[in-house]
């Protein structure tokens, strides 16, 4: 005859916590329990002190969190326009008009997150997002990554030609959020007053301008769409990273309310959309009409400077965009003084960097002023601005680095125009222990 289940005892047991007597299926009924002394606690009551534990846990944690607000009085003191602009020029060569706007953006930006703080008026300060337009290699990234430094506030760059619209294969949008957060270490609080920067923004340009595109645009039109909410302020919910997206995933959620939102890109062309408008605004008709002779066409930085944004529409950043992304930033081209001054002079040069290297060697290195000027040329040629100016003197400096380790005697590099122009070997001195 087989076992009844149903007729044998169920054995049960009181509870000491709740004094409820429970009945025993399985040790998960009562998982803490001491048969000698009679002792145990049920699962319902490991539940409720599991509940309240993490209650305590993430009160604790907000006590304990420093009060971003308290906080803002001393940021405001510390980084006024003229500070920040200062500190910039340590190492930044030229671009004075984008330090001052760049200073002046993150200085409203903070006294607005002051003013939400502090007052409930119902007036509501926009957010000041920038828009930065310059060619490639003349500081953008450099800018704002030295700005984040003396703010110390967590920055996080974001190549917007790598998003897609959701639905499509790529990553959605929500991953520039994400990033912050990571480069905030996981702490939200520092993420929500970070700042974001969207670099190759204008690789999501509408396709075809101002007109309406026919066709699907998965990496364009459709991830400006989707950037929207996120740039005037909203909850952004992104799952960790190495999570796959999906119903039932825990998410984080960041609201963008104080984030700054900075996008930028060389946006190759905005010249001659620029050259057309001033064109067409002053052109005329009849014996009046001016001539433009080729030599009087104007430069680049000219017309970057004149940059509106019909200008940006026509370019194909869509309307509602535009409106989020209040000041326009625009940077000139770094010519051969400017790059000349970059390899030598801002706190971090290139130049400064070798020598600190060599001089862990007991190596002085020496740089003759034409081999210099033969590194900016030789980066003006590769049109990378100044991106390309470290990798030029790496070339140079390879074999030289590989052989100075070999010998523990003091000694002397001096790099020639005819090392960067002709290849040559540096020139290498023994000197006096």
């Amino acid at each position: 005859m087989a076992n009844d289940k149903k007729d044998e005892p169920v054995m049960k047991q009181r509870c000491s916590f709740c004094k409820r007597e429970v009945e025993i299926h399985d040790s998960l009924d009562m998982p803490i329990y001491d048969p000698a002394t009679g002792f145990g606690i049920c699962k319902n009551c490991i539940k409720e002190l599991a509940h309240y534990i993490e209650l305590h846990e993430e009160d604790t944690a907000k006590q304990q969190a420093p009060d971003f607000a308290a906080q803002l009085d001393e940021i405001l003191k510390k980084n006024k326009p003229h500070i920040i602009k200062q500190y910039l020029d340590e190492y930044i060569i030229n671009q004075d008009r984008a330090k001052k706007i760049l200073s002046v953006a993150v200085y409203n930006h903070y006294k607005r997150m002051k003013y939400g703080y502090t007052n409930d008026d119902g007036t509501e300060i926009e957010k000041s997002n920038v828009i930065m337009l310059g060619p490639s290699g003349c500081g953008k990234t450099a800018l704002l990554s030295h700005l984040s430094k003396l703010l110390d506030v967590p920055f996080a760059v974001t190549d917007a030609s790598s998003l897609t619209e959701a639905g499509f294969v790529g990553a959605d949008v929500e991953v520039a959020v994400r990033n912050l957060y990571y480069a905030a270490d996981k702490d939200i609080q520092k993420a929500e007053h970070g700042i974001i920067y969207l670099d190759e923004f204008d690789k999501i340009a509408r396709k075809s301008g101002a007109n309406n595109s026919i066709t699907a645009d998965p990496g364009h039109e459709g991830v400006q769409q989707a950037l929207l909410k996120m740039l005037e302020g909203n909850v952004v919910e992104f799952t960790a990273r190495g999570q796959r997206k999906h119903p039932e995933a825990p998410t984080i959620k960041v609201d963008t309310k104080n984030i700054l939102f900075i996008v930028g890109g060389a946006f190759v062309g905005i010249d001659d959309v620029i050259a057309k408008r001033l064109q067409k605004a002053d052109s005329s008709i009849g014996f009046g009409a001016e001539v433009t002779s080729k030599s009087e066409k104007p430069t680049f930085d000219e017309l970057i400077h004149q940059v509106r944004p019909e200008d940006l529409m026509q370019y194909g950043i869509i309307p509602e965009i535009i409106g989020r992304l209040p000041i326009i930033c625009t940077l000139e081209t770094l010519d051969e003084d400017a790059l000349l001054r970059i390899l030598t002079e801002p706190k971090n040069a290139p130049v400064k960097q070798y020598e600190k290297l060599l001089a862990m060697d007991n190596v002085k290195l020496e740089f003759a002023e034409d081999a210099l000027r033969a590194v900016a040329k030789k980066a003006i040629e590769r049109k990378t601005g100044a991106r390309s100016l470290k990798g030029i003197i790496e070339d140079v400096m390879l074999d030289v680095m590989y052989d100075i380790p070999k010998s523990d005697e003091p000694r002397k590099v001096i790099i020639t125009k005819a090392c960067i122009d002709e290849g040559k070997k540096p020139e290498v001195i023994a000197l006096d222990k």
